[in-house]
């Protein structure tokens, strides 16, 4: 795709938006790779604008460098911010209580601590993600493995067989002590995530690197 009808794309699809405020960001685009830069007055912002981004069709990559820049009833001390993380997590019943630490320095919240499921890793970040003051999120949860590579690797494989979203034999799947490593070819950035969904879906999975390329 043309990289000024990318850019276009993108642009419109901030603008789209009603949660983002784009008028400080800005898109740049190089042989389908995003660059994003500019700033925003929350956390919550600046993810959407990445989730927006990954949505445009022939969106192949994304360089993040837009930076958070609270301002008035968005700023908020640390240990604000740690009280509310927690309390946050508590009242997600996906994660098992106790299950996730909070640690909060300079507005960055970093998460620590053991669960069995991705979605509970996810559930997590997702609690925490909107909370005033936060200024970036370091995921740091263990997804603890509880099966074998032969079995992770089955199952992952049979989940793409059974995607109509995938062409399954364009992807090869590797999995050592609990980590997958993905590669082979896409169509698109949307069959890139489901393939990645479907690794994370599998127990035992604590770690997934996507070597996966876009055609």
């Amino acid at each position: 795709m043309n990289n000024n009808i990318l850019r276009q794309d993108i642009i419109d699809e901030l603008e789209f938006q009603p949660s983002i405020d784009a008028a400080n960001i800005g898109v740049a685009v190089d042989n389908s790779v995003v660059t994003l830069t500019g700033h925003v007055s929350t956390y919550a912002q600046k993810a959407t604008t990445e989730d927006a981004v990954r949505r445009v069709k022939g969106v192949k990559g994304i360089a993040q460098e837009i930076e958070v820049r609270p301002v008035g009833s968005n700023l908020t001390a640390d240990d604000e911010i740690a009280k509310r993380a927690l309390h946050s997590i508590s009242w997600n019943t996906v994660v098992p209580d106790g299950a996730v630490q909070v640690r909060v320095q300079d507005g960055w919240v970093t998460l620590t601590g053991k669960v069995e499921w991705q979605y509970q890793r996810s559930a997590a970040f997702a609690a925490i993600r909107y909370l005033a003051g936060v200024l970036g999120v370091h995921n740091n949860i263990e997804v603890m493995p509880h099966a074998t590579a032969s079995d992770v690797k089955k199952r992952i494989e049979d989940a793409l067989k059974r995607s109509a979203e995938v062409e399954s034999k364009a992807i090869e799947v590797n999995v050592s002590d609990g980590k997958v490593t993905l590669k082979g070819k896409v169509n698109s950035w949307a069959e890139r995530r489901t393939t990645e969904r479907a690794a994370w879906a599998v127990p035992g999975v604590r770690m997934v690197e996507d070597h996966i390329t876009i055609a």
